[in-house]
């Protein structure tokens, strides 16, 4: 498949290196010339410095031969630009991401007047995230694939845990349950019955959903109440704005704490029922005069990464029940799981797997990167006459980086062996390295096109379309 990119930014280049894997043609155009190198220095794949928008500069890319076209450029604007451009020059379809909420309204116009097939909204996706988190019943990160029968959950294991020390064969696990992958000091590791459960290290169970939160609860993960009446915001940019938004139409109370007098008063002129609060939300005399350590959850939202840790870690400290940050570099995952951050939210990620979607062949129900995007979870209905389908499992030379978690068949969730045979009608969920992702591809999927716009929109997944808002 031919792609054009349009943004060598976070995300641009993040989607650069999920697809680059794949042996995708990627074009990559950007009017910033370091960003460019940067990609070059990593990547084999065509830059073009220059203006996404310019009919010119696409047809010299040879973007008419496209299969897709991606605007992630900073200005949403010169997305949709790009976007009706390309089309009008032949790319078969295009997808804009749109950040500003004044063009929520507009949506609709955009995408049958002007011809764009899907927008993303990284900041109301982001958001929608967050909420989810909060009404998980573990403090750990979970998701949930088929149709909510699934769940894939990240434990992180204390020195508490009766686990530490045993090797994975000697755990009375539910049959229902299977260990997918064990993070240790950095490393992912593909467990066997043999390795041995450390402290500090991160489990990502995945299976039937009572029987995941059950394995939770045994490991020691604590059991918090997912009620949520105050909630502290730190940061009152876009996912601020979304966060007051979806909480104010919960009935929860909710305050912000912005540095930018002029952000405050539009929060305050927009926002109906949230009390915005100028000041510094690593002010810590200012987190303890709002009584941080009765907040049901602390949301550390600002656009600089580092502020976020720090302003969390204060609130954890203060007793906040619930923190949750958001953070923009994969790198710094590792350090959440040292410093006792609940969870983290990253709206690259979640904008390059809703994206994903689009590009990878076959019907694709949703993709969720993990590890900083070293994994992936992906749910997907295998295709008829790929080389899945109706053989056992162990003779179809699987690789190691590659485990078939669940099946659902029915209405009933099964936990594959050996033995188990997938049919054509089987949801399946699949985990996998980042390494592995081409090896997916051609177990699952015919080449051609992805799934439709239809059935993105329809997709209970579709966390980026803000039409839905």
């Amino acid at each position: 498949m031919k792609i054009v990119i349009i943004g060598a930014g976070k995300v641009g280049y993040q989607l650069v290196e999920s697809l680059a894997k794949e042996n995708h043609d990627i074009v990559v155009i950007d009017i910033n010339q370091a960003a460019l190198d940067k990609i070059n220095e990593n990547f084999d794949v065509l830059t073009i410095k220059g203006n996404g928008f310019s009919s010119n500069l696409l047809k010299k890319a040879e973007a008419r031969d496209a299969d897709l076209l991606i605007a992630v450029a900073n200005s949403d604007e010169a997305n949709v630009v790009a976007c009706i451009t390309a089309k009008k020059i032949g790319v078969r379809r295009v997808i804009a991401r749109v950040r500003n909420p004044e063009y929520v309204m507009e949506l609709e116009f955009i995408r049958n007047q002007l011809g764009v097939d899907y927008i993303i909204n990284p900041e109301y996706a982001t958001a929608n995230e967050i909420v989810r988190l909060l009404l998980n019943t573990n403090v750990s990160y979970a998701e949930d694939f088929a149709n909510g029968r699934v769940r894939m959950s990240e434990i992180q294991i204390e020195s508490s845990s009766h686990l530490i020390g045993r090797q994975i064969r000697d755990i009375n696990m539910p049959q229902s349950v299977v260990i997918t992958a064990i993070t240790r000091n950095g490393e992912v590791i593909i467990p066997n019955g043999f390795d041995c459960i450390h402290h500090s290290d991160t489990l990502y169970i995945m299976g039937e959903k009572t029987a995941v939160d059950s394995f939770a609860k045994m490991a020691g993960v604590h059991v918090i109440n997912n009620r949520v009446k105050n909630v502290l915001i730190v940061g009152g940019g876009k996912i601020g704005y979304y966060l007051a938004k979806k909480f104010e139409h919960r009935g929860v109370n909710v305050k912000i704490i912005e540095q930018d007098m002029d952000r405050c008063r539009e929060l305050a002129e927009s926002l109906s029922h949230t009390l915005v609060l100028h000041g510094d939300g690593t002010d810590l005399a200012l987190l303890k005069a709002e009584n941080v350590e009765e907040m049901d959850a602390f949301l550390a939202v600002t656009g600089f990464d580092e502020e976020n840790l720090l302003v969390s870690l204060l609130a954890k400290q203060l007793g906040a029940k619930k923190v949750i940050a958001k953070v923009s570099r994969s790198n710094y995952t590792s350090v959440l799981e040292t410093i006792g951050i609940d969870s983290a939210v990253s709206p690259r990620l979640i904008t390059a797997s809703d994206i994903l979607r689009i590009v990878r062949g076959g019907k694709i129900v949703s993709i969720s990167l993990l590890i900083g995007g070293r994994a992936e979870v992906v749910e997907i209905i295998p295709q008829e006459g790929t080389p899945i389908l109706d053989r056992p499992l162990k003779e179809v030379g699987i690789p190691k980086g590659v485990i078939i978690g669940a099946i659902l068949r029915n209405g009933r969730v099964i936990i594959p062996n050996g033995d188990a045979v997938i049919r054509s009608t089987d949801r399946v969920i699949v985990f996998t390295l980042d390494s592995h992702i081409e090896s997916v591809t051609r177990l699952f999927c015919t080449r051609g096109g992805g799934m439709t716009v239809y059935e993105l929109i329809n997709s209970p997944k579709d966390a980026g379309d803000v039409a839905s808002m």
